[in-house]
């Protein structure tokens, strides 16, 4: 191993980018820069085997309040990171700077996230499951969110809906994202699903044309609040304005079995 580690019986796995990496059989010091992995991981049983997260990885709070945070998804330390000497890196291809990730790449062992569907998310689950040994736990959990996902009903009439995830400029999301599979399954037609880029920056003038008859504000990355009603409204004074938890539309790890409650509730107001 490049970090001096003297382990035998390495293992190859396929991430999610199709990299193979060789990593020992019995994984033990482990980094996640994910979120919404890093809470899966836990939730696989591996909480006491992570040694470093991000500041944005808030769940489990005893995942948070006791390991070393090495920066953010975008800005973590490599010193840090050598210096906790991880057996593996997990990562993702978006939330993760490419430039940052090739360093780690050239020294550790990065496993990397690409996920845009529920499927993506369901693979990336038995995929990490099978890396750490946790084939049975990962299905367990991937049951359960199908199970949920399949209780859904959708609204009766698609609405035409934006979803903001920043603020100066706004920014929304196009088809090749999780977040637009998600309001798919609630039955909201985005209206910037076919935006070139995958988090367009919206305008007032585009928003107006675009006349959403739903606009959701999300809790992150940009935490909007009931205050920013009044701009959009002005905008767009028909539309109706609903604050949600961007952990339900964006988190695609374990938080996903109580992803589909969120959005019946969700559901229920609209319908009123």
């Amino acid at each position: 191993m490049p970090h001096g580690s003297m382990a035998v019986n390495l293992v190859q796995h396929r991430d999610q980018m199709n990299f193979l990496i060789s990593v020992p059989d019995t994984l033990q010091r482990i980094v996640s820069l994910v979120p919404s992995q890093t809470e899966f991981l836990c939730d696989l049983g591996l909480e006491k085997n992570i040694v470093g997260i991000t500041k944005f990885c808030i769940h489990p709070s005893s995942c948070y309040q006791t390991k070393i945070r090495v920066g953010g998804t975008k800005d973590f330390s490599l010193e840090t990171i050598r210096l906790l000497n991880p057996d593996i890196i997990i990562a993702n291809k978006e939330e993760n700077d490419e430039e940052q990730i090739l360093k780690l790449k050239s020294i550790y062992p990065v496993w990397i996230s690409d996920v845009r569907s529920l499927a993506h998310a369901e693979d990336m689950m038995r995929r990490l499951g099978e890396v750490f040994h946790r084939e049975e736990k990962a299905q367990e959990i991937i049951k359960k969110i199908q199970h949920n996902f399949l209780k859904i009903q959708p609204l009766n009439q698609p609405l035409r809906t934006t979803y903001f995830i920043w603020r100066k400029p706004y920014m929304s999301v196009n088809k090749d994202t999780f977040i637009h599979d998600m309001l798919q399954r609630i039955g909201f037609e985005n209206c910037f699903a076919n935006s070139r880029a995958r988090y367009p920056k919206i305008t007032e003038a585009m928003l107006k044309e675009a006349n959403p008859e739903v606009i959701l504000l999300s809790s992150e990355p940009y935490p909007f609040k009931e205050k920013h009603f009044e701009e959009i409204h002005a905008v767009c004074p028909k539309a109706r304005i609903f604050l949600v938890n961007g952990e339900m539309f964006s988190w695609y790890g374990s938080r996903l079995i109580q992803s589909p409650a969120y959005f019946q509730k969700l559901i229920k107001k609209l319908a009123e």
